[in-house]
This record gives C-alpha cells, sequence and structure tokens, in this order.
C-alpha cells in the first residue's frame, strides 16, 4: 500500500512537468468522474450461484502530453447482504491506478480502454471467523482491466454510458485464493480547462 501512495504522489508531481510539455495549441485535459457501479462477483468456494455488489466509484485521470494516454487512479466501494443464500454480508473496497488510452480525443463519442492495478479489502461476515474459507481480508492484490465509453455533452461534461472491467481479486478464499469479477459503472465525467 505504501509503495502505491509513492507512485501516486510521484506521479502528481511528474504531472505539471507534462502538462507543460504538451504541442503548441494541445492542452490535455484532465478530468474526474463520479459513477454508480455494480460489481457481479462469485460466490465462495462450495457455494453455487454469484452474488451482487452495488456501490460507486470515483476516478481522476490526467492526460499525457496529446493526451491520448492518460494517468488514472480509480476508488470503488460497494456491499452486498444475503450472500450465498445466507445472512452474511461483504463490503469491498478497490483502490487502482494505471494507463487509460483514448483513441479519439475530441469527438462527441470518446472510448477508452483501461489497465489498472493495486489493492482490495473486504470486511463484513463473509470475511470474519468462524467462516472457514474466509482467511485474510485485508489488502490483497487487484486489477480493473476494461474500458468504456463516454458522451460528451458540452466542452466541461460527460455521461459515462458504461464501463466495463473485469476485476480481479486475490482474497484468501480456502481454494484458489482467485475471484473473477464483472464490474460494470455508469455517471458523470467533468474535464478541466479548454479544448
Amino acid at each position: 500500500m505504501k509503495s502505491l501512495v509513492e507512485f501516486m504522489i510521484a506521479v502528481l508531481l511528474v504531472s505539471p512537468t507534462l502538462y507543460a510539455q504538451a504541442p503548441a495549441g494541445v492542452q490535455p485535459r484532465p478530468e474526474v468522474a463520479a459513477e454508480y457501479t455494480y460489481v457481479h462477483s462469485n460466490a465462495p468456494p462450495g457455494e453455487c450461484g454469484c452474488f451482487n455488489i452495488n456501490g460507486g466509484s470515483a476516478s481522476v485521470a490526467q492526460p499525457f502530453r496529446s493526451g491520448r494516454i492518460s494517468f488514472a487512479f480509480d476508488a470503488t466501494f460497494g456491499q452486498s447482504t444475503g450472500v450465498a443464500s445466507s445472512d452474511e454480508q461483504v463490503t469491498l473496497s478497490t483502490f487502482t491506478a494505471g494507463v487509460r488510452y483514448r483513441p479519439i480525443k475530441r469527438g462527441k463519442w470518446s472510448p477508452f480502454g483501461e489497465v489498472l492495478v493495486g489493492v482490495s479489502h473486504a470486511a463484513g461476515s463473509l470475511t470474519n471467523a468462524p467462516n472457514p474459507s474466509a482467511g485474510d481480508a485485508a489488502l490483497v492484490f487487484a486489477g480493473n482491466f476494461g474500458g468504456g465509453v463516454d458522451r460528451r455533452i458540452n466542452e466541461h461534461w460527460s455521461l459515462r454510458i458504461v464501463e466495463a472491467d473485469y476485476l480481479l481479486t486475490t482474497f484468501d478464499n480456502g481454494t484458489n485464493d482467485h475471484q473473477n469479477n464483472l464490474r460494470l459503472s455508469t455517471g458523470a465525467v467533468y474535464r478541466f480547462g479548454k479544448h
């Protein structure tokens, strides 16, 4: 966790330099997004079916040079009750950072792809004893791999029509310590500066 924080601070310190090196007339436009997030997760080992997590996410992206490639940070929080046909509940927090790529910068429709890695934390009765498959729910590796599409409304605001990611987490589950999650988000994006 400490190295992730150090990495993010380093990127924030380097960003103004990259901003200043942009070609004449091209200004990278940082963005922030707030989204509703739905995660479809696999059930604990030995259980059939899956469970859903509902919550929200916030992200920031700082473009480099021409603006097609950005450093992105995403924080996602969600909760689920009644996991695996029981009264167990789980709260999932995920913090990832990495690279986002936009092939189209200034169109009304702006698709993007991203690769983000970081950590995830789980809390709640699903992660507590005497649940034998819970193990340690401390910070574990997580990765967001996917993309989405934004629809520009005006110079500053866009709608994030959809963001779809494969969310990998590695919580101890007594079997393979590997969770495959589908993460879907939608929300609003604000871009600073002018074209």
